[in-house]
């Protein structure tokens, strides 16, 4: 069985609406996102293109677009959108009381 271990990492409001926040961890850097309606997501901070700043892309809808090719990757799966293929990695987020919290 896989546990996985909730830990508190900012505030819903630390996250700019229509944009992201890194957090530094080993193993690579988490970029959180947040959408339109606040709904919050977390992606491994790499494009499985060739390996961009995914927070730095500019998020539109329920993606974000990588700032190095422009390949657009969906929030929600991690995954490239048609034609592109690959998937970044993404990690559980859940919002109490106005606090992000990340699984990993």
């Amino acid at each position: 069985m896989i546990r996985e271990n909730w830990v508190k990492v900012c505030a819903l409001d630390d996250i700019p609406a229509q944009g992201s926040r890194v957090l530094a961890r080993d193993g690579g850097d988490i970029a959180l996102f947040r959408i339109h309606d606040d709904q919050v997501f977390a992606l491994l901070d790499r494009c499985p293109h060739k390996g961009g700043p995914l927070s730095q892309g500019m998020v539109h809808g329920r993606a974000v677009a990588c700032p190095l090719h422009g390949w657009n990757i969906d929030l929600a799966s991690g995954e490239a959108q048609a034609p592109d293929v690959g998937c970044a990695n993404r990690f559980p987020v859940r919002l109490e009381d106005g606090a992000v919290w990340l699984a990993w």
